[in-house]
Order: structure tokens, then sequence, then C-alpha cells
């Protein structure tokens, strides 16, 4: 009972606050407020410059891989097991699973800059 009543109360609070974020920044939008401040002048020219893609891919790249490692960092605990053939043979496989992400990236030409 004392479960369900805190699963409620926080489910409740919740929803309201998610409702109240959202609804509340859309009372009071002006062009003023939404265009980019510029040390108190006008904008020179639009904000809104294109984005290049390449960036964009390179960082998502650089996040799939670096959490690779993160995931490969405690190794060196998991070789002190009593299983050391399971252990030698998951990270095994993870190394092979990162390098063949890494040829696929190399292959596909998501590491170049120049196209």
């Amino acid at each position: 009972m004392n479960l369900m009543l805190t699963l409620i109360t926080n489910i409740s609070l919740s929803l309201v606050l998610i409702t109240v974020a959202f609804w509340l920044p859309q009372l009071n939008v002006y062009t003023e407020k939404a265009s980019p401040y510029e040390c108190g002048f006008d904008p020179m020219s639009s904000a809104r410059l294109p984005f290049s893609m390449k960036f964009f891919l390179v960082a998502i790249t650089f996040l799939l891989f670096d959490l690779e490692i993160a995931l490969l960092l405690p190794l060196p605990w998991a070789m002190q097991s009593t299983n050391l053939t399971m252990t030698l043979t998951f990270s095994f496989l993870f190394l092979t699973i990162l390098a063949l992400g890494l040829a696929y990236e190399w292959k596909q030409k998501g590491l170049e800059w120049t196209e």
C-alpha cells in the first residue's frame, strides 16, 4: 500500500512538472526574446548557419568508440576473476566488434574530412 502511494505520488508529480515545463516557456514568446543576443547589438547576419553533417558524424563516432573504451577499462580487474577463459573470450569478442566497427567506418569513409 505504501509503495503504491509513493509510485502514484512520484508519477503524478513528474507529470505535473513536465506539463508545467512544457507549457510555461510558450506563454511569453516574442521575436526580441527569440533572437540571438550579441552583446547588446542587433545581429549582423543570421545566427542559424548551416551545420556540416561531417562534424556530427565524427562526434557520434567519437562517442561510440569512447563508450566502448570506457567499457574496456574494468578489464584488468576482471582478469582476476576465477573464470579467466570466459573473461578473455568476452573481451576478445568485444575487441573484435570494436575493430569491425572501426573497419566499417573506415570503409564507408566516415573518418575522412574531405570527400
